[in-house]
């Protein structure tokens, strides 16, 4: 990575997921999910956010959405890193997992769950950062929501206000 370009931090809400009574941690993707998938690997690819490394939560719901995605991103998958820390996580956990990735990615998703991925990416928010998109974070983004930052340091740098929000997407199913 060229020492003058940001790293760039992906924040992905999981896809929808059923209601079905099964216990939070296993709930898997409805079908709306299913159909958000590939339209979060069009706006990864359209907007230059291939991942080099994805950490995702461990539950159903997070990991089909990311298997999904990588599905239809198709060659050149990304290495992906699991973590129980992910689920029900707080901002400083999502800092914390963030901080311990080595500073040769430049591009880096994770995967998680609401309120925790866009109150992180309203944390980070700092100079620079575009008024509608922290608007839009400081409410909440949609299921598949993407929340796109730049960072200008080190990961373990990481901290509140440091990072510039550049965009939130959705998949508008």
């Amino acid at each position: 990575m060229a020492g003058t370009e940001p790293r760039r931090l992906t924040l992905l809400r999981h896809a929808k997921s059923d209601q079905d009574g099964s216990p939070d941690h296993e709930r898997v993707l409805a079908a709306r999910g299913r159909r958000q998938a590939p339209v979060v690997a069009e706006q990864l690819r359209d907007h230059g956010r291939l991942p080099q490394l994805v950490l995702c939560s461990t539950a159903a719901r997070t990991r089909q959405t990311w298997q999904l995605v990588a599905d239809a991103l198709g060659e050149g998958q990304p290495e992906v890193v699991y973590l129980d820390a992910l689920y029900l996580a707080d901002v400083s956990d999502v800092l914390a997992a963030v901080a311990e990735v080595h500073d040769e990615v430049g591009d880096l998703l994770v995967v998680g769950h609401e309120p925790t991925m866009s109150q992180t990416a309203a944390r980070l928010a700092g100079p620079g950062s575009d008024p509608a998109a922290l608007a839009q974070v400081r409410v909440g983004v949609p299921t598949a929501g993407l929340s796109l930052l730049e960072v200008d340091g080190g990961w373990v740098d990481l901290t509140p206000g440091s990072a510039r929000l550049v965009e939130v997407l959705s998949p508008g199913l």
